[in-house]
């Protein structure tokens, strides 16, 4: 199959090529222009341009959708318009299916602007005729992903830490090789067409147990005290002075982690089965880069 894979420059779209290439034609599309390699075909374009969309889908049977603007003052309204351009586009197009990687909480009532996003992300990809494989997950666990990245850097440059109640928070998250697995496991998968999936790991903990957890895996031990003042504001400039985050992707991501985010079933373990990561292996992983 022809495979066009949007957001193909980020975290997750550089681990999916290589489990792309070796069965499908694949098309990968940055914003800027990028250097040739084996099996894979890059296009310079953006998301929101209808004409740059038409020329990376055409001929696409599947149209991975892996594109955000977080960290931008108006991300809401430039995800909102790329999804929307590229559904059109896709539906002109005849495309079989768009796979879309979203975020789990974003149901919640009291969910996160970036939460929100990313639900509407979805909601417009699906407004159009070509059907949508949704796949919802909580916080990557690999390198370069910035709610991880915040994470480690704050066990490692803090010995001790005055926390917000996020801590608190219950998360389930997923590690980078897996979520790609699932990823990749879903082109073309007819059962997958339309339907939306949980894409949780095989643990649940609350954001301070995963700081307990890395700080043993890289020989630390912070002392964590919790307090109930600290707003997402002062939490996104707290983390933007002692971890490599800005405060325009730290806020954000802080609003979001007081949402539990925890898969409700289990669907895509039986649709593309294969033996999940614990936490503890992916992160030395992401560690080793």
């Amino acid at each position: 199959m022809k495979v066009t894979v949007f957001g193909a420059t980020g975290v997750v779209g550089r681990a999916l090529l290589p489990l792309l290439t070796s069965d499908h034609e694949l098309v990968a599309v940055s914003r800027s222009d990028h250097v040739r390699e084996e099996g894979v075909r890059w296009l310079e374009g953006d998301a929101g341009s209808a004409a740059d969309v038409a020329r990376a889908v055409d001929g696409a049977d599947v149209v991975y959708y892996l594109v955000h603007s977080l960290g931008r003052r108006d991300f809401e309204r430039q995800d909102r318009v790329a999804a929307e351009n590229v559904a059109a586009v896709c539906e002109d197009a005849r495309v079989k299916q768009i796979v879309y990687l979203g975020g789990l909480g974003d149901d919640e009532p009291a969910a996160s602007p970036h939460l929100r996003s990313r639900r509407e992300t979805g909601q417009r990809l699906s407004a159009g005729a070509v059907p949508v494989t949704t796949l919802r997950a909580a916080m990557i666990v690999g390198k370069g992903s910035a709610a991880f990245e915040t994470i480690v850097a704050l066990v490692d440059r803090l010995p001790a830490m005055i926390t917000p109640s996020w801590v608190s928070t219950p998360t389930q998250p997923i590690g980078l090789n897996d979520v790609c697995r699932y990823l990749a496991g879903v082109c073309g998968l007819q059962p997958a067409f339309g339907e939306s999936f949980d894409a949780g790991g095989p643990e649940v903990m609350t954001y301070r147990r995963m700081m307990e957890r890395i700080a043993v895996l890289r020989g630390r031990r912070p002392w964590i005290v919790e307090v109930p003042v600290l707003t997402p504001r002062l939490s996104s400039l707290w983390l933007h002075l002692v971890t490599p985050v800005g405060a325009s992707v730290a806020r954000p991501l802080i609003e979001g982690l007081k949402s539990p985010t925890i898969a409700r079933e289990e669907r895509l373990r039986t649709l593309v089965p294969f033996e999940p990561t614990s936490f503890d292996v992916a992160a030395r992983s992401a560690f080793e880069g």
